[in-house]
């Protein structure tokens, strides 16, 4: 029946005419063609497709746990002396000694600068010697005025002698006056020839030295800073705060606990308290200045320098924790690779923070699976996978 057909499958063309016009194959000749190549379409051995599936590849997981934790929120602070005082000249003279080393600790009432002395102590000298003048003088004008009202009571003086005698001795009394402010101004200027610290705290550089002539125009001479305790100041922005109202928590200070962290990583002691939040919001940034009060009695942090704050709540909650290792982000946004069912699979999440080296997880995941930490390059959504347990603990 399918002779023919065998033999054109085989490649024994059967004689034709010339230019004869070939005749479509039957379907009877298609079925022949089928049941002689039917050997070259057999599948493949089950070793040899197994060959071509990727190999699973090994992962190291941790198990999303909830686990009591304190919200944190990462801040960038400055750290401010509580008192800083610019040093400046406030009388023009020769500066004949500095009295303090750079750089070390002064105690309040500290002799710092002298300048030259004479020129002032006979300014006080001369304010002195006016005084005992006029002195001398509001003397005879109250002699004058007792004499004239007795003369005047025994009509024997006239009212005019009465009255110049006594504005006499009111000029007298207003002199005295004078000379007495002139005396105090010369004395102020004679102990302002003597600076000294207002505060206690640490000296900077003097800008000037000895042998110079110093004014309040001069400007700074040097500058002093409290060191024990300190400030940090830090802005807060707007979105934390509603997001502490939305929280139902309180958006209170109290036991509210504050850390330093240093530009290499390292963490300062001791820990400081919250002490003032701004009572407006900065226009520009969106942030409102909050200031925690650290103590520093080894002057370790220093007035100006830039600082990490870490601002931990007094109460712990539950919350879900992964490590940051976990994360992928991509323009959809953050996600993570959990193993199900052998494969890896992707979960959206949102992020609530960072507990010490982990994140807190919003939404996205619910606990108990096996977030894949170890591994993770090449790893996509439906790759087959052998989940361990990760080599180290991150969270």
């Amino acid at each position: 029946m399918c002779s023919d057909n065998r033999r054109l499958a085989t490649g024994a063309i059967p004689a034709t005419q010339p230019w004869a016009p070939m005749k479509l194959p039957t379907l009877r000749t298609a079925f022949c063609l089928l049941a002689v190549f039917a050997p070259s379409f057999e599948l493949l051995p089950a070793s040899a497709q197994q060959a071509q599936q990727p190999a699973a590849a090994s992962v190291g997981v941790i198990v999303a746990e909830r686990k009591p934790v304190k919200r944190t929120i990462d801040l960038v602070g400055r750290i401010e002396a509580i008192e800083r005082v610019e040093v400046r000249a406030r009388i023009t003279g020769y500066l004949e000694k500095v009295s303090f080393q750079e750089g070390a600790l002064v105690k309040a009432g500290a002799p710092l600068y002298s300048i030259e002395k004479g020129l002032f102590e006979a300014a006080v000298d001369q304010a002195q010697g006016v005084l005992n003048k006029d002195k001398a003088a509001k003397t005879l004008s109250e002699v004058q005025l007792q004499r004239a009202e007795e003369l005047l009571a025994k009509q024997a003086g006239t009212q005019v002698a009465r009255d110049q005698a006594l504005a006499a001795d009111q000029a007298a009394a207003g002199a005295l006056l004078v000379d007495e402010a002139n005396l105090k101004t010369a004395q102020i200027n004679l102990d302002y020839t003597e600076i000294t610290s207002p505060i206690a705290g640490k000296i900077g550089k003097t800008n000037i030295t000895k042998g110079n002539v110093v004014s309040p125009q001069t400007g700074i001479l040097t500058t002093i800073v409290s060191q024990d305790p300190i400030y940090v100041s830090f802005p807060v922005s707007v979105r934390e705060f509603l997001a502490a109202q939305k929280e139902g928590r309180d958006v209170d200070v109290v036991g509210i606990k504050a850390y330093v962290f240093f530009s290499d990583g390292t963490a300062y002691s001791q820990p400081g308290k919250i002490n003032f939040v701004n009572v407006i919001v900065d226009r520009g940034t969106d942030t409102i200045l909050a200031r925690a009060s650290f103590p520093n009695p080894d002057g370790v942090l220093v007035d100006g320098q830039l600082v990490r704050v870490g601002l931990e709540s007094g109460s712990a909650q539950e919350r879900l924790l992964i490590p940051q290792a976990a994360l992928i982000s991509d323009q959809e946004g953050i996600y993570v690779l959990i193993v199900e069912d052998g494969k890896a699979a992707v979960r959206r999440v949102k992020l609530g923070g960072t507990s010490g080296t982990g994140v807190i997880v919003e939404e996205g995941l619910t606990g108990g699976e096996q977030v894949i930490v170890e591994g993770i390059q090449g790893i996509r959504g439906g790759s087959p996978v052998h989940a361990q347990p990760a080599s180290t603990s991150r969270s």
